[in-house]
């Protein structure tokens, strides 16, 4: 529907609409990328590998130990 005066927006195809949303996430991708190459990180990475490892021995350790 559109305002008197106003014409109408031609539908989009499948195609297009596709087209569009793989356009979008492209250019989400490289975004997210251009900001993990300046580097702006807020923990370091060892620090959260470290994490992680501590997190998956302690569950271990539960397991094991029971």
């Amino acid at each position: 529907m559109s305002d008197i005066g106003q014409p109408e927006q031609p539908e989009r195809s499948a195609f297009e609409v596709r087209n569009r949303r793989l356009d979008r996430r492209r250019e989400r991708i490289r975004e997210q990328l251009r900001r993990d190459r300046a580097g702006d990180h807020k923990v370091p990475t060892w620090a959260l590998a470290l994490l992680l490892l501590l997190f998956i021995g302690g569950w271990a350790w539960l397991v094991f130990s029971a």
